[in-house]
This record gives C-alpha cells, sequence and structure tokens, in this order.
C-alpha cells in the first residue's frame, strides 16, 4: 500500500491528481510492460506515478504538436462510453476524424474500400439535399434514406479523412486493439491514453492514467486537443 499526496509543488502533478489521473485496475490485471510506471497500490488498485505519467504526456503533446504544424491529421479513437462525447465534441472542434464507437475492420488497411463507402454516403446525401431522389418511388426513397443513416452511423467521422492520417490518439488501446494493430500494419504512429492493464509496447507514445472515468479521459483528450491547435498556430 502506499500513500498519495494530494498537494505537489508541480501545479501539473496536481492537475493530474485532480481528475484521478493516477488510478489504474487492481494489481491482478496489471500488464508487465506498465510496472516501471506505477507507484505502488492503494486499496488493491494499481496507482500510477504521476511524475512519469506527465514526463510521457509531455512527449505525446510535443508530438502531436509537430503533427499539427506539417499540416497532418490526427485520428481520435474510442468506442468507451466515458470517452465517447468527449472525444466527438473535441474531434469536431479541431474539424479532425474520429471514430466515436466501433472501429470498422480495414478503416486503414483497406481504406480505399473504406474510402469508397464514405463517397457512397455524401453522394446519396447530396443528391437528396439537391431533390434527385423524387424520381424514386417512396419506398425506394426510404430505403436510400435508411441506408444513408446507416453510413452517417459507421462512416460520419471518417469524412475529412482523404488519406491514412498522421496519427492515431486512441483512448484504451486494449479495448481498441484491433486499431492499433491496423495503424501498425500501416506504419501510423499510435498515441494512446493508457491503463495498467495496457500492453504499452504496442503504442509509440503511451500515457500512463486512468483510462476508465470520464474526468480522467476528458482531460488527456484536452490536453491532446490543446497540443494539435497550439502546433496548427504555430506556438
Amino acid at each position: 500500500m502506499v500513500e498519495t499526496k494530494e498537494q505537489t509543488n508541480d501545479p501539473a502533478i496536481d492537475a493530474l491528481f485532480s481528475v484521478g489521473a493516477h488510478f489504474g485496475y487492481l494489481r491482478s490485471k496489471r500488464h508487465p510492460s506498465t510496472t516501471p510506471f506505477l507507484f505502488g497500490t492503494k486499496g488493491g488498485i494499481e496507482i500510477f506515478d504521476l511524475e512519469k505519467t506527465k514526463n510521457e504526456l509531455e512527449k505525446a503533446e510535443a508530438f502531436v504538436k509537430n503533427l499539427a504544424r506539417l499540416g497532418k491529421q490526427v485520428l481520435f479513437v474510442s468506442g468507451k462510453n466515458e470517452a465517447k462525447a468527449a472525444l466527438f465534441a473535441t474531434a469536431e472542434r479541431l474539424g479532425q476524424p474520429y471514430v466515436a464507437g466501433r472501429w470498422i475492420g480495414g478503416t486503414l488497411t483497406n481504406f480505399k474500400e473504406i474510402r469508397g463507402r464514405v463517397d457512397k454516403m455524401l453522394d446519396l446525401r447530396s443528391k437528396r439535399e439537391k431533390g434527385e431522389l423524387a424520381k424514386y418511388t417512396k419506398k425506394e426513397r426510404l430505403l436510400i434514406d435508411r441506408e444513408i443513416t446507416r453510413l452517417e452511423t459507421l462512416f460520419n467521422g471518417l469524412v475529412s479523412l482523404i488519406s491514412l492520417p498522421g496519427a492515431l490518439f486512441v483512448v484504451d488501446p486494449r479495448k481498441e486493439a484491433i486499431a492499433v494493430t491496423e495503424a501498425r500494419a500501416q506504419g501510423v504512429p499510435v498515441v494512446a491514453l493508457a491503463s495498467s492493464d495496457c500492453d504499452f509496447s504496442l503504442v509509440d507514445y503511451f500515457i500512463p492514467g486512468n483510462d476508465a472515468s470520464r474526468t480522467s479521459v476528458s482531460y488527456f483528450i484536452e490536453k491532446i486537443a490543446k497540443a494539435y491547435e497550439d502546433g496548427r498556430e504555430g506556438k
């Protein structure tokens, strides 16, 4: 068991502590790669060393900031209920692509086909808005509307993704293992908020921290977003 201090002389660490970033999972769920980033346990729960979390977050922020300077996209990914709302809102604000729900296999490894389905959605939506579907029967228009809705559910977040992204930002790479595997296969770097049950070796820029709390997840999403904004603005 360890004792955690509520105040330090470092505002960044205090901020991490205040959002509960230090909480991992039960020790029985620990992945060995996370051990160097753990401070100990409290009540059976793994506790992250927030000094190390801060350092890894800064590395991730610097990488994302540089991507933005180069004009490259970051694809935001998470299907976790704790992350979806914040991830969607942040990606929309930044004008970046996102998957706030189920990852569709082949999104990166079969990108051409996925892009074709996105383009089909845009084409059907455009025809509907222009009234070009009036020539179809009522039943046919209903079927087309359903198809548009289905495609929007799957691909609406990928409209701005014209080519492979400069990086993925993932909340919980263990849950999003397929996305991480596809990114690695395509040479796309992965930045991830990863808790104590994740394999850090599969991620290029891992941020050791609580990936199961809305407060913590929202905090890290916003930190990555701010880094992207600063890079885009040349700060």
